[in-house]
């Protein structure tokens, strides 16, 4: 399986990016929220990736961010819910919103997503309330990603989720420390 795509941005459409690696060319659909995170055209880039092969193709989807694949994939073990929905749900706010969402109970939220109706909507709630429980974490290991390390360390530090992502997309560096430096040095700014 092709679990992530680094390389530079050949193309960035709605409904997917081109990734060039080694001298080929990824096509990768992502989410709305993802694809505000992918930089320009000539420019590099790191997405989390999965694969689904089907009788029709193999199709590669990205992800900014460890949590948002792990939402995805819960998304597809709903019964009514396909790749296509499952990026239309993650279009329509981040993880935590997502999450936030679902432990409430808001199946309006995703009602107001095209291809959801109201028994998908409250399906989505019912089945993934109790896998993802009460608050902003999938209850899916992440490994030792430093984005989402540096993300989980700002919120320790009294940020929103929202707020952590948000300093975290452009903030250079390699490592959860370097991360979060240009993070805290890009608020101050």
């Amino acid at each position: 399986m092709i679990a992530s795509v680094r390389g530079q941005v050949v193309s960035r459409r709605p409904d997917g990016v081109v990734i060039e690696c080694a001298g080929v060319g990824y096509r990768l659909a992502v989410s709305a929220h993802t694809l505000q995170q992918v930089p320009a055209v000539g420019d590099d880039v790191f997405l989390h990736s999965h694969l689904i092969m089907r009788d029709d193709g193999m199709h590669l989807f990205g992800f900014s961010s460890e949590d948002e694949r792990s939402l995805f994939l819960l998304l597809l073990g709903v019964q009514g819910v396909g790749p296509k929905v499952a990026l239309a749900v993650l279009s329509g706010g981040t993880t935590g919103e997502l999450l936030n969402a679902i432990a409430a109970g808001d199946a309006k939220r995703f009602q107001a997503v095209p291809g959801i109706g109201k028994r998908t909507a409250e399906r989505i709630i019912v089945e993934l309330r109790e896998k993802v429980g009460e608050g902003e974490a999938i209850v899916i290991t992440r490994g030792d990603d430093p984005r989402m390390m540096a993300r989980d360390a700002l919120v320790g530090l009294g940020f929103t989720l929202q707020e952590s992502e948000r300093l975290l997309a452009n903030a250079p560096g390699e490592s959860a420390e370097e991360l979060i430096e240009g993070a805290l040095r890009a608020r101050a700014a």
